[in-house]
């Protein structure tokens, strides 16, 4: 399959600021991809330089085999067939919805097709076509998105930029708004790259995820392969809660702090650091001499330190009890005193102070290096 999307060296500076140092990214035909990272990483200025908004100061950027961009020499952007939402909407105050979808429409457009047009395109956004006659302020957020949505399909784009369009909405709007739009876009087979800072936006919208970092793209893949195996602590870190321990690995086993854990590299040997996500973590409510019996049994024991009550699941801070699990014993995470983040389901929850045992369900990631 040819990539929809090429980028390649992407390079950019603002004095002597660098705000992209060599990205290279390839996006599939009627894929989702989105970019995430901390403020500051990139991801914005990539878009920007995709949309045609600015120009690479070196680098290649190829769209369908058709060449947008090499450095400073560039397609403008109304050339490239490029749809864009930006996180406002960027909506004209002083036009009814129905000018604001039929802004991108030919003005030649005959007036009974070019109705049908934004009769088709208020359909695609399931928005009632009563609503044509209205003003921007008179629609609900989530509204006024899919208003911005219809206004960038109406020019059949061969790609969709979204730049954080989300951001602004309720969490219910916001998850329920998202969904659709990724529904939308799929059926219509548009190729489509999200811009945002939430991870757990991007992990469900996207079949593609880029993580960048300081102007580079530091890893990039499903949102599945990137949360279960990043490329290191920091990527682990922005995609979500992790529990990082230096353990000693040995015939696809780790010994830790939580005592032996099984871990997805049965090749390596020797000293490296492990990851676990909370949810991999499992307490059970124990009496107070069973946990001080642990170091007998071999088991991993902790006290329950602090609870972030979150309705479906709790947020529990665990801290491993000394002469337990593999603490005990002289590898690098002995003398390991950081709590731990485990989640719970919010209906069964151990209560703050609670005495409970840690088991580890599946693997551990090895970090690389």
């Amino acid at each position: 399959m040819t990539t929809s999307l090429e980028l390649q060296a992407i390079r950019k500076h603002y004095g002597a600021v660098q705000a992209l140092g060599g990205v290279n990214l390839s996006v599939a035909p009627g894929s989702r991809t989105a970019i995430v990272g901390p403020s500051g990483s990139g991801k914005t200025t990539l878009l920007r330089i995709i949309a045609g908004f600015e120009a690479p100061d070196a680098g290649r950027v190829t769209l369908g085999g058709r060449q947008l961009a090499d450095g400073p020499a560039s397609v403008p952007a109304h050339e490239r067939g490029i749809g864009y939402v930006p996180q406002d909407g960027a909506l004209f105050p002083h036009l009814t919805i129905e000018g604001n979808v039929g802004f991108g429409l030919p003005r030649n457009m005959p007036k009974p097709q070019r109705a049908e047009r934004i009769a088709e395109l208020m359909d695609m956004v399931a928005l009632d076509t009563a609503m044509l006659a209205r003003r921007p302020h008179e629609l609900s957020g989530g509204q006024q998105q899919r208003v911005a949505l219809a206004r960038a399909l109406a020019q059949r784009p061969r790609l969709m930029l979204l730049d954080e369009p989300f951001s602004a909405l309720d969490t219910g709007l916001r998850a329920s708004t998202r969904k659709a739009v990724a529904q939308l876009l799929g059926a219509a087979g548009i190729t489509t790259i999200l811009v945002t800072h939430d991870q757990a936006e991007a992990l469900s919208f996207a079949d593609q995820v880029a993580v960048m970092r300081g102007g580079l793209l530091v890893q990039a893949g499903r949102p599945r392969d990137l949360y279960l195996r990043p490329r290191d602590a920091a990527v682990a870190g922005f995609l979500g809660d992790s529990i990082v321990l230096p353990a000693q690995l040995g015939g696809g086993w780790a010994d830790c702090a939580l005592g032996r854990v099984a871990v997805n590299d049965s090749a390596r040997q020797g000293a490296a650091r492990i990851m676990l996500r909370p949810e991999q973590l499992q307490v059970a409510e124990v009496p107070a001499e069973a946990a001080a019996h642990g170091a007998q049994d071999g088991a991993c024991y902790g006290a329950v330190t602090d609870t972030d009550f979150g309705g479906s699941v709790c947020v529990l801070s665990v801290r491993l009890l000394r002469g337990t699990g593999a603490a005990a014993a002289p590898t690098p995470s002995a003398g390991w005193d950081e709590p731990l983040l485990v989640h719970s389901t919010g209906l069964h929850a151990p209560a703050l102070g609670a005495m409970v045992r840690i088991t580890v369900a599946g693997q551990a990631h090895v970090f690389s290096a």
